[in-house]
């Protein structure tokens, strides 16, 4: 099976028997809509009602509507609703990333590992190490594809690490920032973290940018990790 589209060869090889020609195209749909599009929300949301998000690996992204949010950081929602402002938010920045194909991808599957982590304690809604289980889910929705395997990586990197946000600049025992930067380009979590933060409704641009920059200050900061 040839792929097709430019974009779609950057992160694809050819497909062989191997994998549903049906989903591959649609990956490869999804994939030309995340790079062209000014809100890829509009296919994606349209895309969620067809009968293929029923079937693996997309029933992973239709979970996302399923698990609920904490109203305090998440008062738009679901999971599906806050990927989908994150999605919007990434399209308005992918020119500023490096690397454009992994971080909407990455925006797109950032809280895959959210269904499988969330839980109630004690009245609040949390989801612990959804960054970490998100990870695995990711290279598992990529393995449907014939990916290139450096593209797989980065994507995984990026979610894995995307919390790290959190973790650093509150001091918090998760926190590897060593480990992260061996991995992924500390720029590209500042940017895909920035997105998570603002794809939010009522979101404190000014706020969230200082967060970054503080962020970005603290990693520059610690020995022998200064860009």
């Amino acid at each position: 099976m040839e792929i097709t589209g430019l974009d779609s060869r950057k992160v694809l090889n050819d497909a062989g028997d191997n994998y549903s020609k049906e989903k591959v195209n649609l990956f490869n749909e999804i994939h030309q809509h995340l790079m062209e599009d000014e809100k890829p929300s509009d296919f994606l949301n349209s895309l969620s009602n067809n009968h293929i998000f029923q079937d693996v690996p997309f029933s992973m992204l239709l979970k996302l509507k399923e698990t609920e949010q904490s109203p305090v950081h998440h008062p738009e929602g679901n999971v599906w609703n806050h990927t989908m402002l994150v999605v919007e938010e990434a399209a308005k920045v992918r020119g500023n990333s490096k690397n454009p194909e992994a971080f909407m991808w990455a925006a797109l599957l950032h809280d895959l590992g959210k269904p499988d982590t969330t839980r109630k304690r004690k009245g609040r809604i949390t989801a612990y190490d959804h960054d970490r289980v998100g990870a695995e889910l990711t290279k598992r929705f990529l393995s449907y594809f014939p990916c290139k395997e450096e593209f797989v990586n980065d994507v995984v990197s990026l979610v894995r690490y995307h919390m790290h946000i959190l973790y650093v600049t509150k001091d918090l025992p998760f926190a590897k920032p060593k480990e992260m930067i061996q991995h992924v380009d500390m720029n590209e979590i500042a940017l895909l973290g920035l997105c998570d933060r603002l794809g939010r409704e009522n979101a404190d641009k000014n706020k969230e940018e200082e967060t970054i920059q503080f962020f970005l200050t603290k990693l520059k900061g610690l020995k022998g990790m200064a860009k």
